[in-house]
Parts: structure tokens; C-alpha cells; sequence
């Protein structure tokens, strides 16, 4: 076999992901050109028509043989930024592909020509069935979120002269839902009626608002697959039960192994201000339920974003990840424009590297202590950004204060800085 580059992911020949609007990528940390509507890390804008891809035009398309080929022969793919320079956290997707299918190698090699085209077929599946969420994160967005997009509706918060937003467009919105459930539905049953899916990842919108995973997994438990499962969750944990079925007892007891990252980016009012629709005692009795059938500590991980306002919980995060006995997932929040003010990267560095110096030091969970020390290595929106910086804080405080006149909850962005003075200081001299 072939020396495997250190660049190489196995992604490309194991594993499929489609976004809430149908986009097709490598996986959903991929940052590519947009197929029709710009996604959130996508590398550039759409044409803002749909035109979607079946799975059998994408698998093999020119852009994917072209990935497998520069992955083989060694290349840093500029797609693959975010594992590459570690954009969202020190544990890189690239390493979750690795653990589940390394025994695979040799067929990666044996299947795929010179030109990259592959006879393996996808076993690892990230199919997002819609937007639907009953969360309003302020770290998401109405791509993400159906709760996001009606409340931006409501507002007239939504530029339709931009061709990205084209996908809420009533004839587009209904041209997706009928590829959807035509198309979609049919290629990710015949994966589970052909006993093929080996790993899936349930993630959103909320996933567990979706009718199909839960017709889904009960489908794989009933066709006797769950020994050879492995599924990992990405939910905000809201609901583990739907129409009498129950997430741990009826689904997650029957499968080989599973995981799930529970959203968490701050306890009580802070951690309800940046998830807007989080009840943070409700979070806590699903989390607990969770432990209750867990055979192994990594079964049930608290999935912490570390955002600006989530600056002030790091201890609250790490103390309750202490009590539970479990392991943090920490990332950062995704800031490809200088306006992301919730981002702890929108500080100027004067204020910014003495603060994480205080976390660092106290730090006592190992992801978290790795993120924190890598953000001290990357450069703020002030030295990213130096033309445009002063401008897009604006722009994000004007954003923030908006949701804010919006949403009912009673603490505030003012009130969650102000037990930093010189932060404070900082937002209050920002000119929205």
C-alpha cells in the first residue's frame, strides 16, 4: 500500500454530508464554493439558483475526483482549512474519520483510479433534513435554525436581494422540501433497507426534532444493524423522547456504540441568553437521564462553543463537566468576517491575552485548556481585518442589540460584560 499523506482524510471515500438546503460538501466542516445558496463557511457565494445534485451526480462529480486525487498525492487542501489550521477545535474532524475507518485504507487504495474516481460507496451519513430547531442560538443562524428564520421574517431582517437568502423564496423553499422528500429520503432508506450505514450523525437544525431520525434509527434497531451502528449526536438535548419512543431506552440501548455532544455554551442566565430557548434545569435532567445507560465516559459529552459572553463560564462549564464526570468537547465559535462580535476574537489582543492567561491558568479540562491556548496563537479581527475592523464591530453590536429589542430575556450583552470592567469599556465605546 501506498505511504498515506499526513493530509489525507478518509472522508471523501466513506462518508456524505448534505446541508438543510441540499448543498453537498465533503463533510460539514468542508469550506468549498457554494453549489447554490452560500453557506455558512462556504469559500464563495452561489448563483441563487437550484439546481441540487442527486447523491450519484456528486459522489464521483469532477470536484470530488479532484479531491481524491490531490489528497493521494499529498496536497493541503485549501477545503480542508478548518482541520488544517485548526479552525474550530484542536480535535479535528479529520482524526473522527480516522478512528472509525482506518481498517478501510486498503480499499481506499484498491478502489480509486488515477483520476479519483472510487467504487466505494458512502457508509457514514450527515444527511440534515431541514432547519428545523426550536432553539434561536445566537451563534446560528436561519440556515441552521427554522426558529431563526421565522423570527427574521418577522422582523424584515432578511435581504432578498441577496441571492444567498434565494432559498427562502416560497417556490425555492417548496423545490427544496420536494427534492427532500423525493430524493433525499429515498437515497438515505435505501442505505438503511441495503444494512450499508455504518456510522450516521445526527445533527441540525435540531435532529432530534426530525421525524426521520427517529423513523430512521428505529428502522436500523428493527433490521438488526444497531451491533454494527455507531451514531454520534450533535443536539441541543431539549426532547429525548417523541410519540412514546424514548432516545436512550428504545434506540441508543440497541446500537454498537453512540455518542452524543450536548450543547452547552454557558450555565443558567448566561447560558439561556446565548441559546435562546434553552431551559438550562430541563438540559440537565435529559443530560442525567443520558449517564444513567452510558457504559463509557464518552458517551455523554457537553459540547461547549466558547463564544464572548461564554468567556465568563468557563469555570461554571468545567465545574459541571467535573460533577457529571464526563468530557468537554470545547470549540470556537466559526468567524470567517471581522463582524462575528460574538466571537472572544473581536477583542483587540490588549484586552483579550491577559483574560485567556487567567483561564489558561485554571484550566483543568485538557480540549478546553487546548482551545483556549491555541485562540492566544490566532490573530483578532483587529489584526485579521485592520481596514474593516472598527466597522463590522459595529455592525455586530448592531446586530446583537437588535436580537436583544427582539427576544424577552432579561440579561443583556451589557449586563454579562460588565463583570469585566475594561471589556465593558470596550463594547460601550463601540458606536451602534
Amino acid at each position: 500500500m501506498t505511504h498515506r499523506p499526513d493530509t489525507m482524510c478518509l472522508a471523501p471515500w466513506t462518508h456524505t454530508y448534505l446541508s438543510p438546503q441540499t448543498e453537498r460538501r465533503m463533510c460539514c466542516a468542508s469550506r468549498e464554493p457554494a453549489q447554490n445558496f452560500q453557506q455558512y463557511i462556504d469559500t464563495s457565494s452561489g448563483t441563487g439558483q437550484y439546481i441540487p445534485l442527486t447523491l450519484e451526480q456528486h459522489w464521483n462529480s469532477e470536484h470530488m475526483r479532484s479531491v481524491r486525487r490531490r489528497m493521494m498525492a499529498g496536497e493541503t487542501l485549501p477545503e480542508c482549512e478548518v482541520c488544517n489550521d485548526k479552525l474550530l477545535n484542536t480535535s479535528v474532524y479529520r482524526t473522527y474519520f480516522d478512528h472509525l475507518f482506518q481498517h478501510k485504507l486498503p480499499e481506499v487504495y484498491n478502489s480509486t483510479q488515477e483520476d479519483g474516481f472510487t467504487t466505494m460507496a458512502p457508509v457514514s451519513w450527515d444527511y440534515r433534513f431541514s432547519n428545523l430547531c426550536n432553539f434561536k442560538c445566537r451563534t446560528c443562524g436561519d440556515m441552521l435554525s427554522s426558529a431563526w428564520e421565522s423570527e427574521q421574517k418577522q422582523n424584515d431582517m432578511v435581504d432578498y436581494a441577496n441571492p444567498k437568502n434565494n432559498w427562502m423564496r416560497n417556490d425555492i423553499r417548496s423545490a427544496i422540501t420536494q427534492f427532500q422528500e423525493s430524493q433525499v429520503e429515498a437515497e438515505f432508506a435505501a442505505a438503511v433497507e441495503s444494512h450499508s450505514v455504518e456510522a450516521v450523525y445526527w445533527a441540525g437544525g435540531e435532529p432530534l426534532m426530525f421525524e426521520q431520525h427517529w423513523r430512521y434509527m428505529k428502522r436500523i434497531v428493527e433490521l438488526g444493524d444497531g451491533p454494527k451502528l455507531y451514531a454520534r449526536y450533535n443536539t441541543n438535548l431539549s426532547r429525548v423522547e417523541y410519540r412514546g419512543v424514548d432516545l436512550y431506552r428504545d434506540i441508543l440501548a440497541h446500537v454498537r456504540d453512540w455518542q452524543i455532544c450536548a450543547s452547552l455554551d454557558g450555565t443558567n442566565e448566561i447560558g439561556e441568553y446565548i441559546r435562546t430557548g434553552l431551559d438550562y434545569e430541563q438540559w440537565c435532567r435529559n443530560f442525567e437521564a443520558g449517564l444513567r445507560i452510558a457504559t463509557h465516559p464518552r458517551q455523554m459529552r457537553i459540547d461547549f462553543t466558547l463564544t464572548l459572553p461564554g468567556m465568563f463560564e468557563v469555570d461554571a462549564i468545567q465545574a459541571l463537566a467535573s460533577n457529571y464526570k464526563v468530557e468537554l468537547l470545547s470549540k470556537v465559535v466559526f468567524s470567517f468576517t471581522p463582524d462575528i462580535i460574538m466571537s472572544p476574537l473581536s477583542l483587540p489582543r490588549h484586552l483579550l491575552e491577559p483574560w485567556l492567561d487567567e483561564l489558561i491558568e485554571q484550566c483543568t479540562h485538557a480540549s478546553l485548556r487546548d482551545v483556549l491556548t491555541q485562540l492566544k496563537s490566532r490573530p483578532t479581527f483587529q489584526e485579521q481585518w485592520p481596514d474593516s475592523w472598527a466597522e463590522a464591530l459595529v455592525r455586530g453590536k448592531q446586530r446583537v442589540l437588535k436580537l436583544e429589542q427582539i427576544r424577552t430575556q432579561t440579561v443583556t450583552m451589557t449586563d454579562i460584560l460588565g463583570a469585566r470592567p475594561d471589556v465593558l469599556e470596550w463594547w460601550m465605546m463601540i458606536n451602534a
